[in-house]
């Protein structure tokens, strides 16, 4: 991701020159200071799915379910 984000910056910073562009210019900014620094929109490695979630069984433990029935509408 970092170097789709320099190159996306490096291509939009070229465009933004090219055809005098300001609002360009600030999204090619915004871009290549993600590259720079190594973060998103989430900060660095704020989107990553956790290995483990909470809560889960460990190897070897038994669930138990409970059965839940509807109630009969009359």
């Amino acid at each position: 991701m970092r170097w789709l984000r320099l190159g996306l910056g490096l291509f939009v910073g070229y465009q933004a020159i090219i055809l005098h562009d300001v609002f360009a210019g600030v999204i090619s900014g915004l871009f290549l200071f993600q590259a720079f620094t190594n973060t998103g929109c989430c900060g660095a490695s704020g989107c990553a799915v956790p290995t483990k979630a909470k809560g889960t069984a460990k190897e070897g433990e038994m669930i138990e379910y409970e059965e839940v029935k509807a109630k009969d509408s009359k």
